[in-house]
């Protein structure tokens, strides 16, 4: 039965102290070599926390899996914001467009609940929320309201 080692970590960023390094040590394998093969695979994700499973075999091979980021990361990452809003009720500090947003949803299609494009840009809205961002100009409760009415169909398709 292989052992198994999650952590959130920042994209790239990945070092032998906490949270790899002390849950890695007792697995005996390499740190460095998992180290150095975690931040390859995640280095597209700089800037950005990164969820990753270390699988370890009896003979101390390793296979690293990359998730992808949380939405509200995604957001902020496609906005080149560096933390969403202090009071997102009041303060908004971005606009996230359709095609942005449908881009988000593919990225996370996989992890998203909806079955349809339209259903997934439900979910990244719904993030836009506590992110503190507005998506095509308008709240995104207004923006989920519109979607639900049809107005964006031609575009989430």
């Amino acid at each position: 039965m292989p052992d198994i080692v999650e952590a959130l970590i920042d994209g790239g960023k990945a070092t032998a102290g906490p949270p790899l390094g002390p849950a890695l040590g007792p697995k005996g394998v390499k740190i460095n070599e998992v180290i150095a093969a975690i931040n390859e695979k995640t280095k597209a994700f700089a800037g950005m926390k990164v969820p990753v499973k270390i699988i370890i075999d009896e003979k101390k091979n390793f296979e690293i899996k990359v998730g992808t980021p949380p939405v509200s990361a995604l957001i902020k990452g496609e906005l080149g914001l560096a933390s969403g809003s202090s009071n997102c009720r009041t303060t908004k500090v971005g606009n996230l467009t359709v095609e942005q947003a449908k881009k988000i949803a593919a990225m996370k299609q996989f992890d998203l609940l909806g079955a349809t494009v339209k259903a997934r840009v439900l979910e990244v809205a719904g993030n836009c929320v506590c992110v503190g961002v507005t998506l095509d100009g308008k709240d995104p409760k207004v923006f989920q309201a519109d979607v639900k009415k049809g107005m964006y169909d031609a575009q989430l398709v």
